[in-house]
């Protein structure tokens, strides 16, 4: 769990040299040794147990298009 983007950005860019590439979606990747790790942002749970379930639907289907996650984007999309 990450409090800001660039603490995110810093794990991430560190856990991801040597790993897989291609298992990296949604904050999950795969780092040099085969361990699988997920950075998430502290934000993440809040915007996902909105009960308006419009914005957390924008929250998913937001997420789901990134590898790397990205804070701004997460709630740009709950704005709407």
């Amino acid at each position: 769990m990450c409090d800001t983007q660039e603490e995110l950005d810093y794990h991430w860019e560190k856990l991801r040299a040597g790993g897989d590439e291609k298992a990296q979606q949604c904050g999950w990747l795969k780092d040099r040794y085969g361990v699988s790790w997920q950075i998430v942002p502290l934000v993440l749970p809040e915007l996902m147990t909105d009960p308006d379930t419009a914005k957390t639907g924008r929250v998913m289907a937001a997420m789901l298009q990134m590898k790397k996650i990205d804070i701004a984007k997460l709630k740009q999309a709950a704005a709407g």
